[in-house]
This record gives C-alpha cells, structure tokens and sequence, in this order.
C-alpha cells in the first residue's frame, strides 16, 4: 500500500489549540489520544463508538478505555447527550462542546490579545510553538532524552509564571545542567537560584557570568 492508497482510509481533523495547549487544561497524554479517537469516530459519522471499538485502535485495554471516558466526564471535557431521530429511537452520543468550550476560555485569557478600542481580538499566533511552556519543555525532553513527567512541567511553569525566569535564562540553565552531565529539573533549578542570588536578570549578563567562572 502507498500513502495514496492510505489516504482513502479519510483524515481526522483536530484544531492546533487544542494540540499546543492540551497540558494547561490539565488533559493527560492518554485522554488526549481517547479525545482523538472520538473525534476520529464522530468525524466518520459513528458518534457513540463501545469501549471495545476505541480499545482495538489503541494500545489501551476497554477498562482503561473506560476510566479514561469517566475521568474526562469527571472533569467537564466529555458529555453524553441523547439524541431522538424521525422514528423517535434515542441514541447516546458522545459531545466534545464542554472541552471546545474550555478551550476557548483558555485561549481568550491566554492567547489572544483583546484591542481594548475596537473589542477585536488578535491571534498571538497560530503556530504550535506559540506557547514558552511548551518550547522549553520540548527542550528539555530532547536534551533529558526522555518525555517530561506532569509535575516537572509544572516545575517549568512555576519558574516562568512565580519565578519569572525568562525562557533564554531557563535554556542557557539547561546548557549548563547538560555540561555537567547533569540531567535533573532539581540541578537546572540550582542553576537559576545561584543565578538569581548574583542578580542576574538577562541573558547577556548570565553569559558574562559564566565567562568570567569558567
């Protein structure tokens, strides 16, 4: 088989936001891939598929098929609403309305910028690199060799929103750590502390720093 061939099995669209911001809303990596396939159903016309279906497509078992739909109901992503058609036979399907909702509150608070004259709203950016967290985060899984667990993106979060590192200082602390063959966020964090201690606030002034104790 080609891909021309693998292109007649259809596409599933997904919106980009929803990609790049997927972390911030607290959606683990296997509800995303749960998301996805439901998206994948419902975009080929199937809108309740069974645990069964959804499992056969993925490496999940159906119970963890199942945890993983009662955790996004849990948590306001995911809703199942009944639906009646002209014989008035009712149907369950599964809606992604309440996490398209959230999204877009998500996005209207961080990601665009509102023209308090005009009441318009800018896009910062459509690229899925448009978000520091998620730049820095990737570096580090590429420098870690290794995906970053929920809490040490938080760690990075913190250090960009309470600690207000900038992400050129957190990047050069990465270097650093990497140097010392020391592949750890608690020793990057070690890095930016002695950093902060001798008020160094840029980039260029943490690069004198370092050429000075070399």
């Amino acid at each position: 088989m080609h891909f021309n061939d693998y292109r007649n099995l259809g596409f599933t669209t997904l919106p980009n936001g929803l990609i790049a911001y997927y972390p911030q809303l607290h959606i683990s990596d296997a509800e995303l891939l749960l998301i996805i396939q439901l998206e994948a159903f419902a975009q080929h016309g199937e809108q309740f598929p069974s645990n069964e279906k959804i499992a056969a497509n993925t490496n999940l078992s159906v119970s963890e098929v199942a945890n993983l739909i009662q955790q996004l109901i849990d948590q306001n992503y995911l809703a199942i609403e009944q639906t009646t058609d002209s014989q008035n036979r009712i149907a369950d399907n599964y809606s992604l309305k309440p996490l398209y909702d959230k999204l877009d509150e998500y996005l209207n608070e961080h990601v665009l910028v509102k023209d308090q004259r005009q009441q318009n709203s800018t896009k910062i950016s459509d690229s899925l690199e448009n978000n520091p967290l998620n730049r820095i985060a990737r570096q580090f899984e590429i420098e870690f060799g290794r995906y970053l667990s929920p809490i040490e993106r938080e760690e990075i979060a913190s250090w960009l929103n309470v600690d207000h590192y900038s992400p050129e200082i957190i990047n050069l602390a990465l270097r650093e750590a990497v140097l010392s063959q020391a592949y750890s966020l608690k020793y990057v964090d070690r890095i930016l502390l002695n950093w902060q201690r001798h008020n160094l606030k840029t980039s260029s002034e943490v690069k004198q720093f370092l050429q000075r104790n070399r």
